[in-house]
């Protein structure tokens, strides 16, 4: 079994500005959740936490809830709210 798996984690408008890049390779533990990726973005950018209560996250292409499973190879997108006018 593989120590662990790897991401891609897209970050959008507001969560890159906190982050400072638009993707990051990211490891994380097999039978890890979109939660438990949450939980580790908070701990290594504590400010966006901030915006813990409207950000949504999507794995590949489609918004996805806090125990989607997350696999070897997977595009998570970290999407804030989007204002329209």
């Amino acid at each position: 079994m593989a120590d662990a798996i790897e991401l891609r984690v897209l970050c959008f408008a507001a969560a890159r500005d906190v982050v400072g890049e638009a993707e990051l390779p990211w490891s994380i533990a097999p039978g890890a959740t979109v939660a438990t990726l949450r939980a580790a973005l908070f701990a290594r950018y504590p400010a966006l936490a901030g915006h813990a209560r409207s950000l949504r996250f999507a794995v590949n292409g489609e918004y996805a809830k806090d125990d989607r499973l997350l696999g070897e190879g997977d595009e998570v997108a970290v999407i804030p709210p989007v204002a329209g006018g």
